[in-house]
């Protein structure tokens, strides 16, 4: 897939092993095995040290994800709507093209993006202010890469090389497939971690915003046919890859059939730990790299 055909008509995307993809991204079986042999880095610990880094941890996805539907609904950055990114840690920029705003042709493609990017900027509001009012300093926006990120996740995933998500709206909802299932399951993972029950329902609250922007994102990419169906399912099988050894991530095909809402056996959605969604954004690398070259700010690093 180049930066501007998923219009066109594509060929199946063949399915690649955990061990191809590794190798595209220069990474070793073994290296990353070993890494998700890890638990939840503080899953030892309990009380409102845990809490807070928990929360930091959210915030450090939810700029992510803030940066990525901002920039393609409007062009700039979160700042440009008066959202913090100073705090504690080793502040960064965003790395991404110039002109970013998706050029949509379908209009209710883009107030769904609207919608999302307003949604995740009062996320990151959100999680700042709860972290102040609890006396502790917010973590600041790390770097992130929106550009060569995006490259080397489709190339590792056998869609071709230089995918751009801004491009068109195709690319820009397969961009949003990456992350809007890895949130649901980062929430769902963190919550065990909570004990303050305020902060508790609040990150419920976020992973039920999260869990209705996946099933916006898989319902479109499903509805667009078997060419965008066979994109997700590579990046589905990427995530699967880079995240451990074993196979929870689901396309938006199963059997042949739609899969818009990914459950295990009991209709439940799954969960991973916070060692599962670092290997996810830094694709695979150690300490940093993929979506935050530098690593993320905060104790779960």
């Amino acid at each position: 897939m180049s930066a501007s055909s998923m219009t066109a008509p594509q060929q199946a995307v063949p399915s690649l092993t955990r061990r191809e993809v590794l190798k595209r991204l220069g990474i070793g079986a073994a290296s990353i095995g070993a890494a998700t042999l890890l638990n939840n880095p503080l899953m030892a610990a309990s009380g409102p040290g845990q809490d807070v880094a928990v929360l930091q941890f959210a915030l450090n996805l939810e700029y992510l994800e803030a940066e990525y539907y901002t920039y393609a609904v409007s062009g700039v950055g979160i700042e440009s709507f008066g959202i913090g990114v100073n705090g504690s840690g080793t502040p960064g920029s965003v790395t991404i093209k110039p002109n970013p705003a998706v050029p949509f042709v379908t209009p209710a493609y883009q107030q769904y993006a609207a919608e999302i990017a307003a949604d995740e900027r009062a996320h990151v509001k959100f999680l700042r202010n709860a972290l102040a009012a609890a006396g502790v300093q917010p973590a600041a926006r790390p770097a992130i890469n929106l550009r060569e990120s995006f490259a080397a996740a489709a190339q590792a995933a056998g869609l071709g090389p230089g995918f751009d998500p801004f491009a068109n709206e195709v690319n820009f909802l397969l961009g949003s497939f990456i992350f809007e299932d890895v949130g649901v399951t980062a929430y769902k993972g963190g919550a065990p971690l909570i004990s303050n029950k305020t902060y508790l329902e609040a990150a419920a609250g976020i992973l039920g915003v999260e869990a209705y922007h996946a099933g916006i994102i898989r319902t479109i990419l499903y509805s667009l046919g078997a060419d965008a169906q066979n994109a997700a399912q590579a990046i589905s099988d990427l995530r699967d890859a880079v995240d451990g050894a074993d196979d929870r991530d689901q396309g938006v095909v199963e059997n042949g059939v739609a899969n818009l809402v990914p459950t295990d056996a009991n209709g439940i959605a799954f969960s991973r730990t916070t060692q599962q969604m670092l290997n996810i954004v830094y694709l695979g690398g150690t300490g940093g790299g993929g979506f935050y070259p530098a690593g993320l700010n905060g104790a779960i690093k």
